[in-house]
Order: C-alpha cells, then structure tokens, then sequence
C-alpha cells in the first residue's frame, strides 16, 4: 500500500467512525452552536462532506450543485460513503497516471482558474483532518465518552487480523 492509499483510507474511516458516534445525539446536540469552526456537529460534518463532493466534481470536470443537500445524519452517512468512494477513485487514477500536476479548471473560482489535481487532492484530505479535530472536540463537549485519537497508526492496526 502506498501513501496515498494510507491517506486515502485513514481519512474515509476515521470520518466515518466519528459520523457512527454522533448517532448516539439527539438533533439538537448535533446542532447545538459552539464558538469554533462551522458551530455545529451536523453544520461540520456537511460542510466536509459538501467539500469531498465539490472538489471531486471539479476535478472530474462536471457542473457543481450547490444546493443544499439533506443533512439528516443518515443522509450524510451515504453522501460521505458514496463521494469518499468517488474522490478515492479519481485520486488513484491521478496517481496511476502520474496526474499530480496537471490541472483542470476550477469554474467555482470568479474568474475560473487552473488548479492542480495533486494539490486538490492534499487539500480535501488536510481540510477533512482539520475538521475532524474539531469534530473530536464538540463531540467531547457534548459529552460522548471513548473517543478516538483519530491518527493514521490506530487506522492501519484496525486493520490487521485478531
């Protein structure tokens, strides 16, 4: 397994674990307002989840919807699923085909600009660790007890046997 697989893996997996915690919170836990990042559980888990969405349309050359989708938390269980999958795919095709400094168009920019897939790429992945630590941080003050440290070391060994 190479790096960006690592990456790619630890990322999708330790979202989800957080998303599988937040189940045990009623709705208004999951929008209660905090004084950090995007101020609700359910408000930073859409907007990361938005985030794997947009960029992965961007970089696959598509038109963007940018209308607000559901944000139901099983809704967002399947949207994370569902456009994880999609980035992950298209990053390893850009790896496969040594991609990491081509660009494309980014048509959200006004004026629309060129970007590079590899920069993209660590983009999505940093942006979805730095929220995550936030995520870790409301779930700890809303009172979810046995969270985890969330690193790549914890998402490797839950993958080996026994």
């Amino acid at each position: 397994m190479d790096l960006l697989d690592r990456l790619l893996g630890h990322d999708a997996w330790t979202t989800e674990q957080l998303l599988r915690l937040s189940r045990q919170l009623d709705d208004a836990r999951l929008d209660r307002q905090f004084d950090l990042g995007n101020q609700s559980l359910r408000a930073t888990f859409a907007h990361m989840i938005g985030n794997v969405e947009v960029w992965t349309g961007l970089m696959a050359g598509r038109t963007v919807d940018l209308s607000p989708p559901d944000d139901a938390l099983p809704a967002l269980e399947q949207r994370h699923a569902r456009s994880y999958a999609e980035f992950a795919a298209l990053a390893r095709r850009i790896r496969d085909e040594q991609r990491w400094d081509a660009t494309y168009l980014d048509t959200l920019d006004n004026p629309p600009r060129p970007k590079t897939f590899g920069g993209t790429i660590a983009h999505v992945i940093t942006h979805n660790m730095t929220h995550r630590g936030e995520i870790l941080h409301l779930l700890q003050r809303l009172g979810v007890s046995d969270l985890p440290e969330g690193d790549a070391l914890s998402w490797e060994a839950s993958r080996r046997p026994g």
